[in-house]
């Protein structure tokens, strides 16, 4: 399985970043056409979490986790209700020993995505650049919501 680099990551976050809101509007667009049932899944967390900012925090994250797999030349695959129903039981385990252990080596042998997870902890655990910080719940919420698309993405792919 091929890995996502540091520098696919950056050069993702370089093109997401550098978007006005009609340019991350027809990205976003792309992506939602590409993965709807994936951004479905997602999507359902603000309203199961009752935290209405999950919303635009897991937009941007889909549009950036997509983008990095297509820097990165990674093509997933289209992601079923049936890929989800079989992901989510295992992926909760893994959730759960992750939390009790406080193990990253659980979450990277799950997700097979070490640069990205790494990626995703620190951002959900520091600051911007503005000084502002997720509280310690919606951190734990996005998440585990983009581990979750992550390693949906990562068990779907071919490379290209």
């Amino acid at each position: 399985m091929k890995h996502i680099s540091q520098e696919s990551i950056d050069k993702a976050i370089g093109v997401i970043d550098e978007l006005n809101d009609g340019q991350l509007e027809r990205v976003f667009a792309t992506y939602a056409k590409e993965q709807a049932t994936l951004l479905d899944y997602a999507m359902t967390a603000p309203m199961e979490y009752e935290n209405e900012q999950l919303e635009g925090l897991l937009v941007y994250y889909f549009c950036l986790i997509c983008e990095c797999f297509s820097q990165e030349g990674i093509k997933a695959g289209n992601i079923s209700q049936d890929d989800i129903e079989a992901h989510q039981g295992p992926y909760f385990e893994m959730l759960e020993e992750y939390f009790e252990n406080n193990d990253e080596e659980v979450i990277d042998s799950y997700v097979d995505q070490p640069n990205l997870a790494k990626f995703m902890a620190i951002e959900v655990s520091t600051e911007d650049d503005d000084g502002t910080s997720l509280s310690d719940e919606t951190a734990s919420q996005l998440f585990i919501v983009c581990l979750s698309m992550i390693s949906l993405l990562n068990h779907s792919t071919s490379e290209e």
